[in-house]
């Protein structure tokens, strides 16, 4: 369904050749003209509801659980703006592993300091002085950290304010993120599709042969 609904455009070949004729061109699908949903409209839990991707979850899997066919795989991808589901998807817990390992070399992966995070600070005053999860550098975490309580300038060891976060936290973390998607409610399924295929209507300019179809190159 997805790709019927992508216009076509002529694809000049670079002709060798005057007067140039229709040989000279190949329709293909426009796949150029990426439909991006606005992530302002995820405020509205009107319209979706946020799920958590679970291992082996494809998104043709997702589209039959939710809108009882796979042909919407593309509605869910497009919802939440994901162009290559090999990368923009969570991979599984036996790829992560074999992803972190092949990425920083397997003890590396496992103990290997990525950077460093820091707690959040309040001092006396209940003012926050260090806000929670800023990534720091080592000097950072071996250096004193001061701060102003009462009218005081207090000194504490940086290693008392911030952690080292290991490669293989950094990079579950990301990947547990990537599980969060929302799905749009099955009752504006139709309305969504509708609005995607006419979204892709071209508008008479340079190149416009029809509704559906273009030239390239003019």
């Amino acid at each position: 369904m997805f790709f019927k609904s992508v216009p076509d455009i002529l694809y000049d070949q670079k002709p060798i050749r005057y007067p140039f004729s229709e040989s000279d061109f190949v329709t293909a699908k426009n796949f150029f003209r990426r439909f991006k949903v606005n992530e302002d409209v995820f405020d509205y839990a009107f319209y979706f509801n946020q799920y958590a991707v679970k291992d082996q979850e494809r998104l043709d899997i997702l589209s039959e659980k939710f809108y009882g066919s796979s042909e919407y795989d593309w509605v869910i991808a497009i919802s939440n703006n994901i162009i290559n589901p090999l990368f923009d998807m969570p991979m599984s817990e036996y790829t992560f592993r074999k992803f972190g390992e092949d990425q920083y070399g397997e003890e590396e992966f496992y103990s290997g300091i990525h950077h460093y995070e820091t707690y959040e600070v309040i001092n006396d005053d209940d003012v926050v002085v260090l806000k929670e999860g800023i990534k720091v550098d080592e000097t950072f975490y071996n250096s004193d950290f001061k701060y102003y309580e009462s009218g005081e300038v207090k000194t504490i060891s940086g290693n008392e304010v911030c952690r080292p976060v290991t490669n293989f936290e950094y990079e579950s973390s990301k990947n547990e993120e990537k599980r969060k998607i929302y799905i749009l409610k099955p009752r504006f399924l139709s309305a969504f599709v509708d609005d995607f295929e006419t979204r892709n209507f071209y508008k008479k300019s340079n190149g416009y042969i029809s509704k559906r179809l273009k030239q390239s190159g003019i």
